[in-house]
């Protein structure tokens, strides 16, 4: 499965979950928006659509990709990912990483990209991903019964309700 992360040089590489996972072969980073696959899934906080299990075909065929920026550069840095369609919104969940731990909706790429692998179908994949951090498996066992849930829904409106039930409204 291809994974391409567009990666904007914003944070330290040091602490960067992106940086990593390339460096073990797992993803390709690139700083050329053109390099990302036009029919991929985009992971975008901005999005108006949640993933979900009918994204499984799509990532399937031609990927998925990911904006690796700073959340505080978020609205400056997004734009670029404007052009392209398939974009995604990930649902509630919460960060493991060693920065945002135990902040809501604040993942870092490598945490969003298991999330998404988790919840359209790609279990071993999303924990194995995860496995290369060593807090790794603390963001999959944080957030279990979540993913577990969302990978239940057939279609993004059954993950918002998911979602929706979670945090306590209708």
């Amino acid at each position: 499965m291809k994974i391409v992360i567009y990666h904007s040089r914003e944070c330290d590489p040091k602490k960067c979950t992106s940086v990593k996972l390339e460096k073990q072969n797992r993803v390709q980073i690139t700083h050329n928006m053109r390099k990302i696959p036009y029919n991929a899934i985009i992971l975008d906080a901005e999005a108006k659509k949640s993933v979900s299990l009918e994204d499984k075909d799509q990532i399937t065929k031609y990927g998925l990709s990911a904006l690796d920026c700073s959340w505080k550069r978020l609205k400056n840095s997004s734009f670029n990912f404007k052009s392209k369609r398939h974009h995604r919104l990930l649902p509630f969940l919460v960060a493991a990483n060693p920065v945002n731990y135990g902040r809501p909706c604040i993942l870092s790429t490598a945490e969003a990209l298991s999330a998404t692998l988790y919840i359209v179908g790609y279990k071993d994949e999303a924990i194995d991903l995860m496995n290369q951090f060593k807090w790794g498996h603390t963001f999959i066992t944080l957030n279990e019964n979540l993913l577990e849930a969302y990978s239940e829904a057939k279609n993004s409106a059954e993950v918002v309700k998911v979602q929706n039930e979670f945090l306590g409204g209708k």
